[in-house]
């Protein structure tokens, strides 16, 4: 093992919470003192109801490239969606790297266990034996969650070895939100049950919300009711009553993880399982020990610091979220959001985006159902983040730096270079509900780990990029749009409605000050004899190459569309029959040579008359076409067909 060059890609969710938080700070203690660079795939998921959310937030571990890391910190617990937690652990296996799992033990992993179980088990035969409760309520967690199950079961063998009956109506299934807490009081005070002596909790933020709601319907803690949480957090310790509670060694299974992957990289043998005990810290909630927790001074300071963060904070995400609002551009998006990097103290700030990430704008705009996938694509990435991935915006030791494209497989560029000091990345999703646009790398940020609201910064960003997305995409449709309705779609160039409102403003002007306007009238031989012969996939061919001349023959201003049909106008301002005559010239001299460039089984000709005039007012633009139209058809009338066409075995 290269004691500088060691890499640990960690996998968790939802870092803001404190069992996550701690968790992490003994992983990064760690990580500091051996000089070990890690690269932790952050998700925020399952905080609503919303699955499709989950889904483009638990992308982010199919980003982690395993193959290149020397090793894989797993915080599966923080992961609710078993079908992404088996596809990750798979992935690991697959690249050979030693695993640690923390709080489940993985087969052929390494794993690190809190036993909350025998934790849970005191807690409840303290209000049985210490307090002599028999009605003991409780509120769980997520019945596939693995702390929550483990919890849940010694709350019942505890009251089957006291003989104390299990009452389904005595037992809440929450999600471990606060919310839970607050439901969980309704769900028990309507209940025809005696009321509880007790409310044993699996976590603390269901256990501070269960005091509220007690405490609004008047009712005492721990005078008439005791309350307990689990996991022993800063609210819950320095709450009112402080929380009788389970410290969890936090801090030190994560220094373990760490440990364990350095000690296997070393040749090492350490233990594939370790478990770690905790601790019951019995408090005011249930009226064990009434002296407070904190010194009050202590409590002042830490308090004031943390509400300045947090205004600080709310500052930084309302001006964020209100400067991206106004973006239309990827350009404008871009320059807005660099004003904020600074404030995410950090070393390095990468803005990654998948290379379709606009998904919606389509090269082919012939496709025929441009229109219907543009407003609603069915192929946008909701997994993996494609072949290649654009840096819009770089940010490394102060200074706004310019990145190339880089295959995504690589996550960042120069990511395992040598030369790179150690430090701390987290690699963050990009999406708007299962949309996948990109990603965020922040690297030596306190800011992910100390914020609650560096998430809804990176919702922010993430909304306001799939807001320029849509502009983008809107914008693209609006020109189609405008196209179909002023562009002929075989020819290519002005339609009937594209040809008015073009030649309005220089009509108009030649109107006003009486300048002269010319009006070519052309129309093209025999355009029915090459559909009748040739059949009209040829026929629509030579009418795009007619429309193909005109563009190349009207270089001065001149502004040509189709009529309709084989018809085709010029219309040029302030124009002198020396230039008309030069025009017309021009477009047969076009026509022959795509003749014989092309090899056509016919030729391509047209018979064409021009009409030069002053325009008066109450002129129309078409009663002037009108005048070109008869002397086109005098001037064809004169003319034969025959004379233009080649037909292949027979005398024209």
């Amino acid at each position: 093992m290269s004691e500088n060059l060691t890499h640990i890609a960690v996998i968790v969710s939802t870092i803001d919470e404190e069992y996550q938080s701690g968790i992490l700070s003994g992983i990064r203690q760690y990580a500091f003192a051996n000089k070990i660079t890690l690269e932790m795939f952050v998700a925020f998921g399952n905080i609503g109801s919303d699955k499709n959310h989950d889904i483009g937030e638990y992308n982010i571990f199919s980003l982690a490239n395993f193959k290149r890391f020397d090793g894989v910190i797993l915080l599966i617990n923080t992961i609710q969606s078993a079908d992404c937690l088996e596809e990750v652990l798979q992935r690991v296996r697959n690249a050979g790297i030693p695993a640690v799992c923390i709080d489940r033990d993985v087969k052929g992993l390494y794993s690190i266990k809190i036993d909350d179980e025998a934790a849970m088990r005191a807690m409840v035969e303290h209000f049985i034996e210490h307090h002599g409760c028999t009605r003991i309520n409780y509120i769980s967690g997520p019945e596939n969650n693995i702390d929550s199950m483990q919890r849940l079961k010694a709350y019942k063998t505890v009251l089957r070895e006291h003989n104390l009956p299990i009452e389904p109506e005595r037992i809440y299934k929450g999600q471990f939100t606060s919310k839970d807490g607050a439901a969980a009081i309704q769900k028990f005070m309507n209940s025809p049950l005696e009321s509880p002596e007790v409310i044993v909790c699996a976590n603390d933020n269901m256990a501070i919300s269960a005091v509220n709601a007690l405490m609004m319907r008047g009712i005492r803690v721990p005078e008439d009711i005791m309350v307990s949480g689990f996991d022993n957090i800063y609210n819950a310790r320095n709450y009112a009553p402080a929380m009788t509670s389970v410290e969890r060694p936090l801090e030190r299974v994560g220094q373990l993880a760490c440990q364990k992957i350095v000690s296997h990289l070393r040749g090492e043998k350490p233990e594939r399982s370790t478990t770690l005990e905790t601790r019951c810290c019995f408090s005011q909630s249930c009226g064990c020990n009434m002296s407070p927790i904190m010194d009050t001074d202590e409590f002042k300071k830490r308090n004031y610091s943390i509400l300045e963060s947090f205004i600080n904070d709310s500052s930084l995400t309302s001006r964020l979220a209100s400067s991206l609002t106004d973006c239309e551009s990827l350009e404008d998006y871009v320059r807005h959001l660099k004003r904020f990097i600074p404030e995410f103290r950090c070393q390095e700030f990468y803005l990654c985006l998948c290379d379709s990430w606009k998904q919606g704008i389509m090269a082919d705009e012939t496709e025929e159902n441009y229109l219907l996938h543009i407003l609603s694509p069915q192929h946008y990435i909701t997994r993996g983040y494609g072949k290649n991935i654009l840096v819009p915006l770089a940010y490394k030791d102060g200074e706004f730096i310019d990145i190339p494209n880089f295959p995504t497989k690589d996550m960042l560029p120069n990511l395992f270079d040598e030369s790179n000091p150690v430090g701390n990345y987290y690699f963050l999703p990009l999406h708007f509900r299962e949309r996948c646009m990109g990603y965020c790398v922040i690297k030596d940020s306190e800011f992910p780990n100390s914020s609650k609201l560096f998430h809804n910064c990176m919702i922010d960003i993430a909304n306001s990029l799939e807001s320029v997305r849509k502009i983008i995409c809107l914008d693209r449709v609006t020109q189609k749009l405008n196209n179909l309705y002023t562009i002929d779609p075989l020819a290519n160039i002005n339609n009937r409605n594209g040809f008015r409102i073009s030649t309005q403003h220089p009509f108009n002007e030649c109107i006003e000050k009486q300048k002269p306007v010319m009006i070519m009238f052309l129309d093209m031989d025999g355009l029915k004899y090459i559909n009748d012969t040739f059949g009209h996939k040829a026929g629509d061919n030579a009418i795009f190459s007619m429309a193909e001349v005109l563009r190349n023959a009207c270089t001065d201003g001149e502004i040509c569309c189709r009529f309709g049909g084989d018809e085709f106008i010029v219309f040029a301002s302030d124009y002198t029959d020396q230039k008309a005559k030069k025009l017309s010239a021009k477009i047969q001299d076009l026509l022959a040579k795509m003749n014989t460039q092309k090899s056509l089984p016919y030729h391509l000709a047209t018979s064409l008359g021009y009409h030069i005039t002053i325009p008066q007012e109450g002129t129309t633009l078409f009663q002037l076409v009108t005048v070109a139209d008869n002397i086109m058809y005098e001037q064809k009338k004169r003319r034969k067909s025959s004379r233009y066409l080649k037909r292949t075995g027979e005398e024209a």
